[in-house]
Order: C-alpha cells, then sequence, then structure tokens
C-alpha cells in the first residue's frame, strides 16, 4: 500500500473524520494528511527531546525532597554521599516523569482540542521553580513538597479561569499588533534558545561586560561558572557542526523537500553518538562518560521513587502565595500567548482571533499543570517547539498523539531520547524562529501607540528569556500611551489631539463578551427554545399557513385541471 492510499483510507474512517484531515467528508477539514501529521508530531518531538534531559538535570539541582544530613557552610550540601545519591535518584525520577507528563497532556491536547501542539514542563519555569522558589540544593525560601503543591493549585485555578474563557478573553483583548508582535517575539526567542548552549550549539554566550556575546568556544576555554567563552571564540567544532545542521535543513527547505527539519535533525544527532570524533556528544569526561554509560542502555525504565506525590499544602510560608500568584500571571501571559501563537502560525485563527478547540486548548494546558504537580514537576505548558511540526505541514492532533506516542517510547527508550544533542535540535528551532518572524510585516508600524508596544513586546521575550514579560511590557506600554492621549485630549477639549486615521483599529473581544463559544451557543440555544411566541409571531404563523395550504389547493387544482384537459384532448383525437 503506497502512502496516497494509505492517506485516503485513513481519512474515511471515523479516526480521520474525527481528525478532519483532508478527504475525509468532515465539516471544515484542514489541508493535511495522515502520513504528514505523523512526519509533523517526529519533528516536534525531535525538537523538545532535550527537555527529558535537561528539565531532570535543572529540578535536581533542587534537591527534590531529598533531606540534608550533614550540610556545608553554604548550606548546599555539597560533599554529602547520601544527599548526592539520594539527587540521583530524583534526577531519574524526573526523567521518568518527565516523559510521562508529556506524553499524558501532549496526547490529551490532540485528542479534546484536535491541535498540534506539545506540552511538556516549561524551560524558564522550571529555573524559577528550582533556582528561586525551592533554591539549589533546597536552600530558597520554599520547601520542594510545598512549592509542588502550590503548582497544583494554581492548575486548578488556571483550569476554572479557562472554563469561564478569562483566558480566551484575556487573549482577544490584545490589539493585533501586539498579537503580531508576540508572534515575532516568540520567533526571536527560539531563534536564542538555538543559539545557546543548554539548548542549541553554543554560538551565543554570556559575558560580565556585554551580558551576551559570541561563542562558540571549545570546552576547555568555556568557562561553566559564568558561563563565559574566555577565548578561542569560533573554534568549537560543535558550533561549526550545528551551522552546519542549520544548512542542511535551510536547503532542503529551499527545494521543499519533506521532513527537512527531522532530517537535519537525525543526521547530526547520528554523527554526534560516535565517540572518536571532535563533535560527539560522548567526549572521554566524566560527564561524557556518565552520558555514554547512560547511551548504552538504550532500552531503560526508571519507576518514579521519591516525587510522586510528593505535596506539602501547608501553606503557613506567605512565600509560597507569592510563587503562586507568580506561578499563576506568568502561566497566563506565556501560555496563552503561546497557545494563540501556535494558532495563528497555522492558520487556525480567523480575523477575531478566534479558533476551533480554543477554550478546549486552554482547559487542557491548564490540566497538564495539576497532573505534572502530581508526578512533582514544575508547571507544564504548551511548547513553542510545536512550530517546527507546524512547519511540516502538522494541522490536527494526530501530530501530538505522534508526540504523545514517542514520549511514551522515551519511557522505555530514555537513554536514546535523552541523547539527542543541543546542536543538533538548535538549528531546527532557528529555523523555526525565522519563519514566525515574519508575522512582523503585519504589524501597524506607522503609528507610535502601535508601534512602541509592538516593538518592546518582540525585544523583551528573548531579552528576559520569558514570553510573559514580552507581553507584559508591550500591553502595559500600549495601555500608558493610547490612555495618555485620549485622557489629554478630552481634558483639553479636542485642544491637544493626534492624527487617529493612522492608528490601528482595535476589535476587542467581540458580541459575546467575557463568555466564552461553548457557552454563548448554549445560552443562544436556551434563549431559542424558551423564548415564548408573541402575538405578531402567532399571527404569522397562521398567515404563512393559511398561504401553504392554499398554495397546496392551488397545486392540486393545477393538477387536476391537468389531467381533465389532456383526458378530453385525447378522446377528441380518438374520434377524429
Amino acid at each position: 500500500m503506497n502512502l496516497e492510499k494509505l492517506n485516503r483510507v485513513v481519512a474515511k474512517t471515523s479516526f480521520g473524520k474525527y481528525f478532519k484531515l483532508e478527504n475525509s467528508g468532515a465539516s471544515n477539514t484542514r489541508d493535511t494528511q495522515f502520513t504528514t501529521e505523523l512526519r509533523a508530531g517526529l519533528t516536534t518531538f525531535f525538537a523538545m527531546a532535550y527537555i527529558v534531559a535537561v528539565n531532570a538535570s535543572i529540578v535536581a539541582d533542587s534537591g527534590g525532597p531529598c533531606v540534608c544530613q550533614q550540610p556545608d557552610v553554604a548550606n548546599t550540601c555539597i560533599g554529602d554521599p547520601d544527599y548526592a545519591a539520594c539527587q540521583m535518584v530524583v534526577k531519574r525520577d524526573i526523567i521518568t516523569a518527565t516523559a510521562a507528563v508529556s506524553c499524558l497532556a501532549t496526547a490529551i491536547m490532540g485528542v479534546f482540542a484536535n491541535l498540534p501542539l506539545g506540552l511538556a514542563p516549561g524551560m524558564g519555569l522550571n529555573a524559577y521553580f528550582a533556582y528561586t522558589v525551592v533554591g539549589f540544593h533546597g536552600g530558597g525560601k520554599v520547601q520542594y513538597q510545598t512549592a509542588i503543591a502550590a503548582i497544583f493549585l494554581e492548575g486548578i485555578i488556571f483550569a476554572i479561569l479557562s472554563i469561564f474563557g478569562i483566558r480566551q478573553w484575556l487573549a482577544k483583548l490584545i490589539p493585533k499588533s501586539i498579537k503580531n508582535a508576540a508572534g515575532a517575539g516568540i520567533g526571536l526567542f527560539l531563534c536564542f534558545i538555538g543559539l545557546q548552549k543548554n539548548a542549541g550549539i553554543a554560538l551565543i554566550t554570556t559575558d560580565p561586560a556585554t551580558v551576551v556575546s559570541l561563542g562558540g568556544c571549545p570546552d576547555q576555554y568555556f568557562n561553566g561558572t559564568t558561563g563565559a567563552c574566555t577565548s578561542h571564540h569560533m573554534e568549537s567544532p560543535i558550533t561549526w557542526f550545528g551551522i552546519l545542521g542549520f544548512l542542511i535543513i535551510a536547503i532542503l527547505l529551499l527545494y521543499k523537500v519533506k521532513g527537512s527539519l527531522l532530517l537535519g535533525i537525525t543526521f547530526i544527532s547520528v554523527v554526534s553518538w560516535f565517540r572518536n570524533s571532535q563533535v560527539t556528544y560522548f567526549p572521554y569526561t566524566p560527564d561524557g562518560d556518565e552520558r555514554f554509560d547512560f547511551f548504552k542502555n538504550v532500552v531503560g525504565f526508571h519507576p518514579i521513587e521519591k516525587t510522586l506525590g510528593a505535596m506539602n499544602f501547608d501553606f503557613s510560608n506567605k512565600d509560597i502565595w507569592i510563587a503562586l500568584i507568580t506561578f499563576l500571571y506568568v502561566d497566563i501571559f506565556d501560555a496563552t500567548g503561546t497557545i494563540y501563537s501556535m494558532a495563528k502560525f497555522g492558520g487556525f485563527t480567523d480575523e477575531t482571533g478566534n479558533f476551533e478547540g480554543a477554550t478546549a486548548a486552554y482547559i487542557c494546558d491548564a490540566s497538564s499543570i495539576s497532573i505534572g504537580a502530581i508526578f512533582g514537576l514544575p508547571p507544564v505548558t504548551a511548547y513553542v517547539e510545536s512550530g517546527a511540526g507546524i512547519m511540516e505541514g502538522g494541522r490536527t492532533g494526530i501530530t501530538s498523539l505522534t508526540i504523545s506516542f514517542f514520549f511514551f517510547i522515551s519511557l522505555f527508550f530514555a537513554p536514546i531520547f535523552a541523547s539527542l544533542p543541543p546542536w543538533a535540535t538548535g538549528p531546527a528551532l532557528v529555523v523555526v524562529g525565522s519563519l514566525m518572524v515574519r508575522s512582523i510585516k503585519n504589524i501597524n508600524w506607522d503609528y507610535v501607540g502601535d508601534a512602541v508596544p509592538s516593538f518592546l513586546t518582540i525585544a523583551i521575550m528573548p531579552l528576559t528569556f520569558n514570553i510573559a514579560y514580552g507581553l507584559i511590557a508591550g500591553i502595559g506600554t500600549y495601555i500608558i500611551i493610547n490612555n495618555f492621549v485620549w485622557i489629554l485630549e478630552k481634558a483639553s477639549r479636542g485642544y491637544i489631539s493626534y492624527d487617529k486615521s493612522l492608528k490601528e483599529l482595535w476589535d476587542g473581544p467581540g458580541d459575546e463578551g467575557l463568555l466564552p463559544l461553548w457557552l454563548v451557543d448554549i445560552t443562544s440555544k436556551a434563549r431559542k427554545i424558551k423564548k415564548p411566541a408573541t402575538t405578531m409571531e402567532t399571527e404569522t404563523i397562521e398567515i404563512s399557513k393559511e398561504q401553504m395550504n392554499n398554495e397546496a389547493n392551488y397545486e392540486v387544482n393545477n393538477e387536476v385541471n391537468n389531467e381533465v384537459n389532456n383526458e378530453v384532448n385525447n378522446e377528441m383525437k380518438m374520434e377524429v
């Protein structure tokens, strides 16, 4: 069976109709096929796979529920062998938990929202959780178990806000230019991730004087404490190998080769698994040996021992409330902005900003936070790396189910999927970012009140490494500038005015107001059912019935007359 035949067969099944594949016969079908969805899901998974190892490393730095019996002077438990052993168990726990929760959350998104989005513990949020809330080796203000409990409650609150349409309403309140700027800002944010060391090709590193600087130095010249290159910039074989991966993907895209991102990621990864090369992911160092030993297992499953259900609902510490509120507002802007931008990138949104499955997507995203907390994870969110699959043609929840499937496989093949080097996935993120930035052309640059907030949205996202902060900066600036000139014009009775012809029209939340679309449909149907007929409506109905009867009688009379006439004519002809 060739692929075209397979696509036609799957499209005609109830499975294909549910996910609205092309030629399925369903209403509002999406321009995609079954095999395209599979390829898109695999591409997104490869772009996201780094989270399995990276999230485990970050969360394990908090120490999890481990208790230090021999604290040092800095109270970091460095040198305590029992604590180190417990921390290693936590790291393996988080690897399993990250794969399991990403599998479950992404599947929920695919089935109920029918959108091609991958979900996993959020980068940035996990760092805030590990190094600020809980602290390195538990040296922060809040105990690990209490912080996890706060995240569990935050997910529930988040889901309630989604059910009643608050998130959707907030997304619609955002002006058009800010929405377009969010897409461009996320594109630069993706590019910034792909150029860094932890999740990219290490082309950009930190600098004590200029904050960021050109990197690309070999590991022996990389300062692990400060994250800066001390010398030998752009001499790292790994950086140049990552640049090669970027060029491979870009050229394949130029020739419209299907699976361009996947092919580039696979090629760079496989070559990097050979130990006797300068671009190996397993150098002969303690860290490289540890990664290689884990990689050699190929198949391996670690049951969760310490982080599952590790929640303490003792909220007597006021700092936990600060953490809960912080997680909540960051998630509202971060996750909402990401989902909306991905929907716009995939062409799902209409002119009002609505898109099919919006409420379900927001509820699935919020519910996944509480599910992740049960496993001991920081907040789960939709990933901007989903853009890689969308660019490959992913348009339905089958893409999400494919991502979910590979996260499930990674539960048992974690040594393989945790060994995708960052310089293999980083180039894909840069390419996706370059395509997302094209939304910048839709920003209203002719009016300062739209242009300046949009620019801040784009700039703040990558520079603060946080999508939410970019949205907050853009929306806040927009409100201040535009409200100030409006108040000034009203106070001066129009004497101090500005050119309104250049200002972008604001659509607002729409006729449904605060209500989500599903609730609008229910209330409108209820009104139609319960609405009693007025006297005029009753008279109209009676008149309509009388007209229908008259028309029916007229048609019957015509038929009878025609039959009689035909018979008379036939008899006359016979007599003649």
